[in-house]
């Protein structure tokens, strides 16, 4: 080999030891950097004639695409797990659990209390008065309970919209990814950067919606959901989903009164998107809201019938609204719907609508005070709520429950619910480190990249010595 060629051999070794170093340096400083894959350079012989040395071919990256693949599942599982539990605890604060005094079953025992004690004082006008508040507290407690499914339902509508605008922002972004990948490697270059931002694209797109990123020719991926919807083959899908400001009682998906998803326009299915925090938020809106209020307008409805029953307080007639009334008239079973929100006491005991406490002991139709003395209707009051009776609607299956029964039918459902929940949550969150774990431990190994290190800094060493006897041998030949 000539001096020339010696040193153009050592050159590139040269350059091929400075950009390994730079690749090492980036390869441990982004160790725990997500979507990161671990860089290596690409080298080949460079032998033409007496010239020698290497050539760098380019830049390769390595990641375990099945670890990738299952830990955006387990992603997707564990945010869909997490939107249930969220919305059970939520639901639980908002019903109250048992011994919680401002919790529904704490309301209900307090207005119990409330009219055991004015039934032995029927002459206490205090007692009275605190039996109508403790009625007014557990018709808040209900109504407020109500409203919060109601406001979780809507929280449930937004997060689907901002879900749908991530998911049409991320689409077009691996649209644009696979475009410039495919250009690049059309040109015989590499795109480590861009794979790694395609990547953490798509770990975007998997919490959402659990997805397969199939491979395509010269690098790009085509993008198919596990429910089978094509969200991006050549050109990315477009998701369509209206927003509503306000999500009521009144409104479901099944009557069309609130949005479903459009894939380019056309309706698709949710369950095709769902298994991610998007399905999650529609069975928050669509599935759990909508059974709650189904359950606590039937307790509500249980509430109202025990009272406006003319036999409990004989100075009502059939159809008059009893002790507690839809929005202050009579309750009309073919309108259910919404009743837990319009529950309201009946005004003529309402001091606040005008009405007058001491009905509560004479009668809600009296006209005139009775004996103060006589605790028949308050001890029919509290008869009422100890009635055993088969609830008219709701699922609280087919036996007689009194109104305590009921609430705790209510209450142990919804415990038991969210506990099956929440370790679901446990089994895909476990799920979910492991993979993690596993991601990390697949991805760079710092030792190694140490050792790898070494070697470079001898490579660049011999390299410049070679270099160096090469200048030394020209300069001899000079001085003769």
């Amino acid at each position: 080999m000539s001096i020339t060629g010696a040193m153009n051999a050592a050159i590139s070794g040269l350059r091929a030891a400075s950009l390994g170093t730079e690749i090492v340096s980036n390869n441990i400083s982004n160790a725990l950097t997500p979507s990161y894959g671990t860089r290596s350079m690409d080298l080949s012989a460079l032998n033409f004639g007496a010239t020698g040395g290497v050539r760098i071919d380019g830049i390769s990256r390595q990641v375990n695409e099945s670890v990738i693949a299952d830990l955006r599942s387990a992603d997707a599982a564990q945010q869909n797990s997490q939107t249930a539990v969220d919305f059970f605890l939520q639901l639980e604060d908002a019903i109250g659990i048992a011994g919680d005094e401002n919790g529904l079953s704490g309301r209900l025992a307090s207005f119990e209390e409330s009219l055991i004690a004015a039934a032995s004082r029927p002459d206490l006008t205090e007692r009275l008065s605190d039996t109508v508040a403790d009625a007014g507290r557990l018709v808040d407690g209900i109504a407020n309970a109500a409203q919060g499914i109601q406001d979780m339902r809507t929280s449930a509508d937004t997060k689907i919209a901002q879900d749908v605008a991530t998911l049409n922002t991320a689409l077009e972004q691996v649209e644009q990814l696979n475009i410039q990948i495919t250009a690049n490697l059309s040109r015989g270059g590499s795109s480590p950067a861009l794979l790694d931002q395609r990547q953490s694209v798509l770990d975007t797109i998997g919490a959402i919606v659990p997805i397969n990123a199939v491979p395509r020719d010269n690098g790009a991926v085509a993008i198919y959901t596990d429910g089978g919807a094509v969200l991006l083959d050549i050109t990315a899908a477009t998701i369509g989903f209206d927003q509503q400001n306000v999500v009521t009682e009144f409104q479901t998906l099944e009557a069309g009164t609130l949005s479903g998803l459009t894939m380019n326009g056309q309706d698709i299915r949710t369950s095709a998107l769902a298994g991610g925090s998007l399905g999650g938020n529609f069975e928050v809106r669509d599935t759990y809201g909508v059974a709650a209020q189904e359950q606590l307008d039937a307790f509500a409805r249980d509430l109202v019938e025990r009272f406006a029953d003319p036999a409990v307080d004989s100075t009502l007639s059939t159809g008059d609204p009893g002790l507690f009334t839809d929005a202050g008239a009579a309750f009309d079973s073919a309108d259910e719907v919404g009743l837990s929100r319009r529950l309201a006491l009946n005004f003529a005991v309402d001091p606040e609508a005008g009405g007058e406490i001491w009905r509560i002991r004479d009668g809600l139709g009296a006209t005139s005070t009775g004996l103060v003395g006589d605790s028949t209707l308050l001890n029919s009051l509290q008869s009422a709520l100890e009635t055993s009776r088969i609830p008219a609607s709701g699922d609280f299956g087919s036996g007689a429950l009194t109104t305590a029964d009921l609430l705790s039918s209510f209450s142990g459902s919804l415990a038991s619910t969210r506990s099956n929940a929440e370790q679901d949550l446990t089994f895909t969150s476990a799920r979910f480190t492991e993979l993690t774990q596993l991601s990390l431990s697949e991805g760079v190994d710092s030792d190694k990249e140490l050792q790898n290190l070494l070697i470079l800094e001898q490579a660049y060493a011999a390299n410049a010595r070679v270099i160096q006897a090469a200048d030394e041998m020209i300069e001899t030949l000079t001085r003769l």
